[in-house]
């Protein structure tokens, strides 16, 4: 098993920046890549950029050049550095990875972090 933990959330006003953390811990060794999704009020959930155990990184178009993902796998922590914030940006952010505990693949979730963006 693996839990998952976000921080940083919180209300900025647009143009501001936010950095939010994910905090890993279990079977941190078992991690492949890692995310984040964004779900906004009455929207499906989205991915927002992604990073592989290497990596590798793939970000949306919308957030394209404004926010960096990393990760620290001797923290086990993954970040998203979100500048130049926009009131479209305003949604639930959570972390995601996918890892191999056991045999199988499985996904694994925070339980979000909220992103109020002020015009």
């Amino acid at each position: 098993q693996v839990q998952l933990v976000e921080s940083g959330g919180g209300l900025v006003q647009a143009g501001g920046s936010l950095r939010l953390s994910c905090a890993a811990s279990g079977s941190v060794f078992s991690i492949r890549a890692m995310g984040w999704y964004r779900q906004a009020p009455g929207k499906q959930r989205e991915l927002v950029a992604i990073i592989t155990s290497g990596g590798r990184t793939n970000y949306a178009e919308s957030i394209k050049g404004r926010f960096t993902i990393s990760r620290d796998n001797a923290k086990n922590t993954m970040y998203l550095q979100m500048n130049s914030l926009k009131p479209s940006d305003t949604a639930v952010y959570y972390c995601y990875c996918d890892a191999v505990p056991g045999l199988t693949l499985v996904d694994y979730w925070g339980q979000g972090t909220s992103v109020t963006v002020s015009s």
